[in-house]
């Protein structure tokens, strides 16, 4: 799997997602296997480039692979600018957010609400490409409603712009994340161009992803909700996808060892009166799949310490893996 000059480790890439894809999230799925992962998305309004948050956004470690920024906007001209400023930024590889079916994303016509206007897609497409010397990747839905499902269009508009791969999330804007994705839509559009086509949407197992691969001929897949505290799922589809092998699972006492190792590096990232704030929601996700019918994803959404999360997590620990607490 290559895009532009880049070839990538394997086919299976962690997909962007507001408030979740900082630099430790990505280090770790890039970790466990994940063979691109994409930044938060970036607005390109300039009055936010220089802020804290976007700083945070921006910042990347050479752990997580090839420096992927996605940037969300209407104008040709500021996504553009957007684009030349993230590469003296640093990175490496641009993608264009036209899927976020957010409100407030859409109110402004960006995301997937610009798949209603065609012309203004190719403008946006056209602008950046000619911007910037690193590859330039799209990311859309199937269409804005049931009634418009333009994704073969708008993938033929971006070949023809210069895009070198696109991804799509089976699914319309109107649609959110309700219902099932629709494969047979992203099989249609990998059988009218030729650049890569990355399948996304409910791949949550490697069977699933094998599924999705087989189905749709995609180039590769890409993994969004599925990696919520579960990292390793990467490192389980690109075994049986890309060697026909059968990965295990990490065993409870490294998945600990995982969590623990995870939520440090968010409070080191974020800082420790920001950090702990952010670790509640990876703590819910990850009890998900360890214990989920636990008490505890109250009791520590409750503390307001970096350090004293730690602690109660290392007792919940000890108490699921060994029967002891300290609690």
């Amino acid at each position: 799997m290559r895009i532009g000059q880049y070839q990538l480790k394997n086919r299976i890439l962690l997909a962007p997602m507001a408030g979740i894809t900082d630099q430790p999230f990505r280090k770790l799925c890039a970790h466990y296997g994940a063979g691109l992962t994409f930044s938060e998305m970036m607005s390109t309004n300039p009055q936010v480039w220089h802020t804290e948050k976007s700083q945070l956004r921006l910042a990347h470690h050479q752990d997580a692979g090839i420096n992927a920024v996605q940037i969300a906007g209407a104008d040709p001209q500021e996504m553009a600018q957007a684009a030349q400023v993230n590469v003296e930024y640093g990175a490496q590889l641009i993608d264009i957010n036209m899927g976020c079916p957010a409100k407030k994303v859409n109110k402004k016509l960006a995301g997937s609400a610009l798949l209603q206007f065609p012309h203004l897609v190719r403008e946006i497409l056209g602008s950046v490409v000619n911007a910037v010397n690193v590859p330039v990747t799209l990311k859309i839905r199937t269409g804005w409603d049931r009634q418009h499902r333009n994704c073969v269009e708008i993938a033929q508009i971006a070949e023809q712009s210069g895009i070198q791969a696109i991804s799509i999330h089976g699914r319309t804007r109107e649609c959110l994340f309700e219902g099932e994705a629709e494969y047979d839509n992203i099989k249609a559009v990998k059988q009218a161009i030729s650049i890569p086509v990355i399948a996304n949407g409910d791949i949550t197992s490697v069977q699933k992803a094998k599924f999705v691969l087989d189905y749709t001929g995609a180039d590769a897949i890409m993994i969004g909700r599925g990696a919520l505290g579960n990292p390793w799922i990467f490192q389980g589809i690109a075994g049986l996808i890309e060697q026909n092998q059968c990965v295990e699972e990490p065993n409870l006492e490294e998945k600990c060892g995982v969590i623990l190792r995870h939520i440090e590096d968010l409070h080191q990232f974020y800082g420790a009166e920001k950090g702990y704030r952010i670790a509640r929601k990876h703590v819910g996700w990850y009890l998900q799949g360890i214990l989920p019918n636990s008490n505890f994803k109250q009791t520590f959404n409750a503390i307001t310490s970096a350090e004293q999360q730690l602690s109660a997590l290392k007792d919940f620990f000890n108490f699921i893996r060994y029967g002891n607490s300290n609690v």
